[in-house]
This record gives C-alpha cells, sequence and structure tokens, in this order.
C-alpha cells in the first residue's frame, strides 16, 4: 500500500478506531453477512461477540449501510442481522422452505407448550416424522436423506441451528436456535397454520389440475 493510501485510510471515516478494532469490525460484519448472527455462547465467536456489544453504536451504523437490522439479545450473548433489502434473501427451493416451516413449529410448541428453554433439541427421524405429519399431500416434495442433510447444513451454516450428523441420519441431532423464528417472522401458531395452509392448498390446486401422465422426480412444478 502507498503513502498515499494509507494517508487516505487514515483519514477516512474509519479514522476513530484502532486498527484493532477496524479488524474487528470488518469481521464481525463478514460474519453477520455470511452466517447472519454471531453466537456469543459459540466458544469460538464468544470474544467477537463482546467486542460486538462493547462497541454497539459502530456494528450498528455500518450494518445499517449493508440494509441489515441488528437485534441484540444480551442474555442469549447473540445479535442477529435480518435483511431489509430482498437482495439479501434466501432462496429457498420448496423441500427446504417446508423443513424450516416444520424446524419453526417445532421450535414454537416446545417453547409455548413444553416449557423448553433454547436450543430445542430433536433427532432427524422427529424432524421427518413431523414433516410427513403437517405435509403429507407434499410427500413428493419432501427431501431424500441426502438432500435433507444439505438442507439442514445450510441451516446451521446460517446460525438457524446446530446439526450433529451421524452415519445413519435418522439419529442425527439438530439443535434449534432462536435465530430461526427472525428468518421465519410468525408472531403466532395462527399465522404459522396460515401460510402451512398455503401451501397445502396450491398442492392440491396443482394436483387437481396436472396431466396423468405427468411424473416428475424431482417436484419441479410451478405453483
Amino acid at each position: 500500500m502507498s503513502d498515499h493510501e494509507t494517508s487516505n485510510n487514515t483519514n477516512g471515516l474509519l479514522s476513530r478506531l484502532q486498527p484493532h478494532d477496524r479488524e474487528r469490525l470488518g469481521e464481525a460484519l463478514r460474519r453477520l453477512m455470511a452466517h447472519g448472527s454471531i453466537l456469543g455462547l459459540e466458544p469460538a465467536q464468544t470474544d467477537l461477540y463482546h467486542w460486538c456489544y462493547q462497541n454497539r453504536p459502530w456494528v450498528d451504523e455500518f450494518a445499517g449501510l449493508l440494509d441489515l437490522k441488528l437485534y441484540w439479545e444480551h442474555p442469549d450473548r447473540t445479535v442477529q442481522a435480518v435483511p431489509q433489502s430482498a437482495a439479501f434473501l434466501l432462496r429457498l427451493k420448496l423441500d427446504a422452505t417446508l423443513v424450516l416451516l416444520t424446524l419453526w413449529y417445532e421450535f414454537d410448541t416446545a417453547i409455548r407448550d413444553r416449557g423448553e428453554t433454547p436450543p430445542v433439541r430433536l433427532t432427524a427421524q422427529q424432524l421427518n416424522d413431523s414433516l410427513a405429519a403437517k405435509f403429507e399431500p407434499l410427500k413428493k416434495f419432501q427431501p431424500s436423506p441426502t438432500r435433507l442433510r444439505e438442507i439442514l447444513s445450510l441451516a446451521q451454516r446460517k446460525n438457524l441451528l446446530r446439526f450433529s450428523a451421524d452415519n445413519a441420519l435418522e439419529r442425527s441431532i439438530i439443535e434449534i436456535f432462536p435465530t430461526l423464528k427472525r428468518v421465519i417472522p410468525f408472531q403466532s401458531i395462527e399465522e404459522w397454520n396460515k401460510n402451512a395452509e398455503r401451501y397445502l392448498a396450491a398442492a392440491k390446486e396443482a394436483s387437481e389440475s396436472a396431466a396423468p401422465v405427468a411424473d416428475d422426480d424431482e417436484g419441479d412444478k410451478d405453483e
């Protein structure tokens, strides 16, 4: 870097920050962009979370420049970035959407009805059973074991859950984090039911209008 570039950086917008703080801020923004949140209870993220919390105005300000709204849950040592622009929203296939809807339901009922505390634990077999029960008319769109691993791995990268994979998928452990409820921001189970019914109604309509010869193993039909 030239002396001129160094001078510009020194006198620029980040001049209030020491080099260590600039590095931390960059690390925080990169993690929020890539993973959607910083989980301070995870050992590898503890120091970064505490730096962010101590410098919350800076983090809020710079995240805002990226159209990210930050939600701070200090008791859980979590800061979550929720996109305010469609450019940052995930584009999910139907099978992934159904899995996340089912995870939301399991998390909500565990907390609300059974008084559990996060993270909510269940096995992949329990998830599959719940998915099949709630979306039975959409059975052909439900993921294969390999695809389910992919979906759960994506959700883990986005800090929505922890996925402890087992060689036998049905024995794999899923721990659902509260961050899922901001990615799918239903206010109540009634709102969840309305959205689930919308998918089921669309599937029924597609089934009734489909030609008898249609047989798409991948389930890539327009709804």
